[in-house]
């Protein structure tokens, strides 16, 4: 019994030791894209609605904005499937144009059109057992569609320039940031083939109703920024930083918000983010006065309020309360709505703006 024990410890402890390893490793490229972190009650509720998805063997269509995240949860959909062992095979649908979309689907035979050279298997065969992720999905052609339906239908479907029948056994994942029935209601989208991939619809939720992982997302861009740049330390945010990501609406999302603090933690050197450009393209020399440079061009100069001269008897407090009103607001049309911005246009913290901001509400 002593030596089956000691045979049997070493081999107990090697399967222990295996199963981590593949389920590390499955963690791994599941979980390392920062997009997936988040502690929000409603990126929580889309993790548990997708995990339970990812169970059932059946099409599913993620729906996102621009920037959302759409690629990352159709990975994990699969990685958290039956199928996860299996290949994973994506397809941008709006990278390609309409005529070479079917040849990628479904692969061609040699001398099927011209420039085909040798024969070729399309993304359904290469995903054979796995998961098929067609991005952009509203944007395919209506004639590969009915090829599509017939594929997820029956599980065959014959490469171009062929008669012979190929069958697979794949799973469809489709993404879009358009209105799917919209688009059938226009006809360019078929009815049927949205009814097959529609088991499940998830949603997923843009970043301006993620308040809560904005900072935590911000803090990991920033640690891998500071690596990429070989920076033994990650740089904090100041107060007037952290106000202006929680108060931004960020209409790129998790791309936006990624691509705005790697730029401020590459610009910024110090222990401090203290500058963040949230627009790339806002010309820096458009907010100048309005007086002639030695170039002869002129620059806009920013709108100024003067508040009319009122009769007496004089108000002096509610007329400064209507002036503070005025150039809040003038301000915060400058700055498309983002406190922060407006706050520095008026030289105040973005504490300051909030206090004027609030009390011009009360009072109205």
């Amino acid at each position: 019994m002593v030596k089956k024990t000691e045979y049997r410890r070493p081999a107990v402890k090697y399967l222990v030791k295996k199963t981590k390893q593949v389920y590390a490793s499955m963690m791994d490229y599941a979980l390392t894209p920062q997009e997936a972190l988040g502690e929000s009650e409603v990126f929580l509720e889309f993790q548990r609605l997708l995990g339970q998805a990812a169970r059932v063997d059946r099409s599913i269509l993620v729906i996102g904005e621009r920037g959302s995240g759409k690629e990352l949860a159709a990975e994990r959909l699969h990685f958290l499937s039956r199928r996860w062992n299996a290949p994973f095979v994506e397809l941008n649908c709006a990278a390609l144009s309409p005529g070479l979309i079917e040849s990628e689907l479904f692969g061609h035979e040699s001398g099927s059109f011209t420039g085909a050279k040798g024969m070729r298997k399309g993304r359904f065969e290469e995903a054979d057992g796995g998961t098929l992720f067609l991005d952009e999905i509203g944007l395919i052609p209506i004639e590969v569609q009915e090829k599509i339906l017939r594929a997820v239908e029956y599980g065959t479907f014959q490469r171009v320039g062929s008669s012979r029948t190929v069958e697979v056994d794949v799973r469809i994942i489709g993404a879009t940031n358009q209105d799917l029935p919209a688009l059938c209601d226009s006809g360019a989208f078929k009815r049927d083939l949205l009814d097959r991939l529609s088991f499940e619809v998830l949603f997923l939720p843009p970043l301006r109703q993620r308040a809560e992982d904005i900072l935590l997302l911000a803090r990991h861009f920033a640690v891998q920024m500071s690596r990429d740049l070989g920076r033994e330390t990650a740089p904090d945010f100041s107060e007037e930083v952290r106000a202006m990501l929680l108060t931004y609406s960020w209409p790129g999302n998790i791309r936006e918000l990624k691509n705005a603090v790697e730029r401020a933690v590459y610009r910024d050197e110090g222990p401090v983010v203290r500058h963040m450009i949230l627009d790339p393209f806002r010309n820096p020399w458009a907010e100048e006065n309005d007086i002639k440079s030695e170039s002869g061009l002129e620059a806009r100069s920013p709108t100024v309020l003067v508040a009319p001269a009122p009769e007496w008897p004089r108000d002096l407090k509610a007329a400064v309360r209507e002036l503070e009103g005025k150039w809040l607001e003038d301000a915060l049309n400058v700055a498309e709505g983002h406190q922060g911005r407006a706050a520095e246009l008026l030289g105040l913290t973005y504490d300051q703006f909030r206090g004027l901001y609030r009390r011009g509400i009360s009072d109205q």
